[in-house]
């Protein structure tokens, strides 16, 4: 049996999380931060028991969950059409995950940085290829903007994704731009999340009102 490239990094990503969490665990003291505020100000304190071993943990639940959801999808066949897409996203997603992990470790074993300045380019990336899933995203129960509306219709759901995947790219730059400026921050991102996504449900069910009042 052949297993996917994309598979095997990811497979790598949680081998080497967990190597770094046994590596440090040793060296590290009862606590460390694992929270940092908007500023970029360590904020939070965590077992090092925690702290060195749930984001390993969660990355290989979060897979291993990936992994799944093409299987049990009603829709499995249309998710067949975007598998490598989607399997690539799992890539960049474990990627981001390790890289905050790494942050983190970094920040525990004496490296002194602003945690948010560091966090933002990843995140921003991670936000850019959400934008490319979407627009590739054929109609499925689990990936997407999932709407009564955008399932109940190809069509509805084809339009909503083209514009949400142009959406969530502009949301790479705005996460530059908000992150870096240290008087808007996370609240401003959230914000605009927050805006974005309740533009896209209103957007579906105009599109879904349109469809059905052109068939009738």
């Amino acid at each position: 049996m052949q297993i996917k490239l994309s598979n095997l990094i990811s497979f790598v990503v949680i081998l080497f999380s967990f190597g770094i969490a046994f590596y440090f665990y040793p060296n590290f003291p009862d606590t460390i931060i694992t929270h940092w505020g908007s500023q970029g100000e360590p904020n939070g304190q965590s077992s090092k028991v925690f702290g060195l071993f749930f984001m390993p943990v969660l990355i290989a639940l979060i897979t291993g969950l990936f992994l799944l959801i093409p299987k049990i999808d009603p829709l499995k066949k249309n998710i067949e059409s975007f598998q490598n897409s989607f399997d690539w996203f799992i890539v960049v997603f474990n990627v981001f995950m390790f890289y905050i992990y790494i942050l983190t470790v970094a920040w525990n074993a004496g490296y002194s940085f602003n945690m948010i300045k560091f966090f933002a380019p990843a995140m921003a990336l991670l936000f850019y290829y959400i934008g490319i899933l979407m627009v590739k995203a054929k109609r499925n129960y689990f990936i997407g903007i999932r709407t009564p509306w955008t399932l109940a219709n190809d069509k509805v759901w084809e339009k909503t994704h083209k514009l949400g995947g142009l959406l969530f790219k502009i949301s790479g730059l705005v996460i530059l731009l908000v992150f870096y400026n240290t008087c808007l921050g996370l609240v401003a991102f959230m914000a605009y999340l927050i805006l974005i996504s309740l533009f896209l449900v209103i957007y579906s069910y105009y599109e879904h009102s349109k469809l059905k009042n052109t068939n009738n």
